[in-house]
């Protein structure tokens, strides 16, 4: 008998479940998620996971850790200030893919050096601007980003950056060529930044939660998810967190499968944060080949192609005051509901509620709060946001009150994009506890924040609510069609048919939202999903009853849906894919590019042999690394080719490897 223990850290809520011999659900449980410290959620949940089973933790040869913390962490547009290396690239580069988007301010430097194609040198690495960059920054980053030009072919600028920045600074360094195979330099770029960005909050998260587990008497080594649903080591996680983005969803889709055994459906999970949605055909989800996209950021990661809307229980209500009648909108920024930080701070946050029902005229800031988020660093702010930041110290603060002036605004939306301060408001988290959905926290606060957004005023004149109920049948309709659209838009992106426009437009469109509505006039419309939707996650039993009613579509609400991510952490498997690239620089001369620098045959199928070879043996040794056993070893080759008076020409080969087996139980 095999026990194993699944742990997913959502935005809101961190699960817990245990599995006996990959078939049988023992026991789940649910804690809230510690924003401040995830780890500390992360032993809440396993103690009353540990407690509701009676399993004895020396029973534990598994553990699995899925978290949700890279992905939101990027749709939020939060992470650690980070240093970007550009070799040989050139300065307008940095607006493509996003790239100057995702530095947001953080410093960078574009200095000579880089190879071309083949993997010749075009420039010498320009040293001394290096060391001038890394003397100037090393003491105000917490990493550094390196991508230089053609790395995948040859990544001796690559590895030559990494030792002067481990020589002077000796911060964490994220190179591109280790992190994707494939072409296109800015891509990989962003794929190095963003990486950088979130190593420290992937290290935090896994030290603290060993940590927990070891206090526990659990000795099972922990494995973390990756965004394709394959399980890796910790330590693979701590050198590569931008392979955990899309972590939680991954999971949720292996768990999804493992719940229903359901061969073709769209499969959406409603968290705290997001809404993700991905589609399983034959019983298998896709890898989104052109990289996991999350926000507003397509990455060179591995991952299932899926669609990540920032839409879940705790999101943004933004009043809308265009038009007559006025409405709200949802996300993408998660805030804490006010129904949960009145928990934390009932006396002040109610005073401030009462205090703020009592004013004639509608605040711009009434039902908002802010705190501070202890134990992360605040090197690099400002002063305006270092001034913000001490005033509301350790404090819950009425946001009205916090702020001293308008120019506050930029430096307190500086300080939440750090995730040094929390938010709070209102969401649909607080409309469903006002609805007698939720009953975990204080529906009373909730109540008045419900109302205080109602009092706001459209253009008619009137205010949008009147009660605090029908405040909140207006957040949760209004999440029934931000979900409707998201589903949309995932079925007409993966569809088989070209319709000729955007997924997005094709959702929204007024013929497609007639059909959704049976329209019957001189036309008849009629629109629908053709595929059965698997609702996932803790409020999807709340939300997704009319979400299946608005699609014309069979929704199936699995009985463990609340802790499927927990249940995909623990039932995957362990797969390491590994390829590389075979060019013909010359008539026969065929190069293989290496992780050591490019090496040339003399035939093309000895080149691929070799070539064939060093993948087999790295994705067997990073498979074995992260824990497996019982290793499937494939190997696939692609190879193009041209015509040239009458006979077949080499252009280019890439071989793929790909390792794969159970992870390794550990004994009792």
């Amino acid at each position: 008998m095999t026990m194993a223990l699944g742990v997913d850290t959502g935005g809101t809520y961190t699960d817990a479940v245990l599995v006996r011999d990959e078939k049988e659900i023992v026991a789940s449980a649910k804690a809230l998620t510690t924003r401040h410290d995830l780890a500390q959620g992360v032993g809440d949940a396993v103690r009353a996971v540990l407690s509701a089973s009676g399993v004895d933790p020396a029973q534990i040869g598994l553990a699995c850790l899925s978290t949700t913390l890279a992905t939101n962490a990027l749709v939020e547009g939060q992470g650690e200030r980070v240093a970007l290396v550009l070799i040989g690239f050139k300065e307008r580069d940095l607006d493509t893919h996003g790239l100057r988007d995702a530095l947001k301010g953080d410093p960078h430097i574009v200095v000579a050096g880089g190879h071309n194609h083949a993997g010749n040198p075009v420039a010498d690495l320009d040293e001394a601007a290096l060391l001038d960059f890394l003397e100037t920054h090393k003491d105000s980053v917490s990493g550094f980003a390196v991508a230089a030009q053609f790395a995948v072919r040859n990544p001796a600028h690559e590895l030559r950056a990494m030792e002067l920045i481990a020589d002077v600074a000796g911060q964490p360094v994220s190179a591109s060529h280790q992190l994707s195979a494939k072409l296109g330099g800015p891509k990989r770029a962003l794929t190095a930044l963003l990486n950088a960005r979130l190593v420290g909050m992937i290290d935090r998260l896994i030290s603290r939660s060993e940590a927990q587990l070891a206090k526990m008497e659990i000795t099972a080594p922990l494995m973390v998810v990756r965004g394709d649903g394959a399980l890796i080591s910790a330590a693979q996680a701590r050198e590569k967190p931008i392979e955990t983005i899309l972590s939680g969803p991954a999971a949720s889709i292996v768990g999804a499968r493992w719940m229903t055994g359901a061969q073709d459906a769209l499969v959406s999970d409603i968290g705290g944060t997001t809404t993700d949605v991905a589609v399983l055909r034959g019983g298998v989800p896709a890898i989104d080949p052109m990289g996991a996209r999350v926000g507003p950021f397509r990455t060179m990661v591995e991952a299932v192609a899926m669609r990540t809307t920032g839409l879940g229980g705790d999101s943004e209500v933004h009043f809308l005051s265009e038009g007559l009648v006025g409405g709200v909108t949802l996300g993408p920024r998660r805030l804490l509901p006010v129904s949960l930080i009145a928990m934390d701070a009932p006396e002040r946050v109610h005073a401030a509620l009462d205090s703020q029902l009592r004013r004639d005229t509608p605040g711009e800031h009434d039902g908002r709060f802010v705190r501070a988020v202890p134990g992360l660093s605040a090197e690099g702010l400002g002063e305006r946001e270092s001034t913000l930041l001490q005033r509301i110290g350790t404090d819950i603060w009425p946001l009205g009150d916090a702020l001293k002036s308008r120019l506050e605004i930029g430096a307190l939306a500086r300080l939440v994009d750090r995730g040094l301060l929390q938010l709070a408001g209102v969401t649909p988290s607080d409309a469903a506890h006002e609805l007698g959905w939720l009953s975990a926290w204080d529906r009373e606060a909730a109540q008045k924040a419900l109302l205080l957004l109602g009092r706001r005023r459209a253009g008619h004149g009137n205010r949008l609510a009147p009660e605090a109920t029908d405040m909140a049948r207006i957040i949760i309709d209004q999440v029934t069609k931000q979900t409707v659209q998201a589903l949309l838009e995932t079925a007409f992106d993966e569809d088989d048919y070209d319709f000729g426009m955007s997924p997005d437009t094709l959702a929204a469109h007024p013929l497609m939202q007639a059909g959704l509505s049976d329209y019957r006039g001189l036309v008849r419309l009629s629109a629908g999903l053709n595929v059965p939707v698997i609702g996932l996650g803790a409020s999807a039993s709340s939300y997704y009853g009319a979400v299946g009613r608005s699609l014309g579509t069979q929704m199936i609400l699995p009985e463990h849906a609340e802790v499927a991510n927990a249940i995909g952490a623990v039932v995957g498997r362990v797969t390491m894919r590994r390829s590389g690239t075979v060019t013909a620089p010359s008539e026969g001369r065929y190069r293989v590019h290496l992780p050591t620098g490019p090496q040339d045959f003399a035939d093309a199928e000895i080149a691929m042999t070799e070539l064939e070879a060093l993948l087999r043996r790295e994705a067997t040794d990073a498979a074995v690394l992260a824990g497996a056993e019982d290793l499937r070893i494939t190997a696939t080759r692609d190879v193009r080719v041209a015509q040239a008076e009458a006979r077949e020409v080499f252009v280019e080969a890439t071989v793929f490897v790909e390792a794969s087996g159970r992870p390794r139980i550990a004994a009792g």
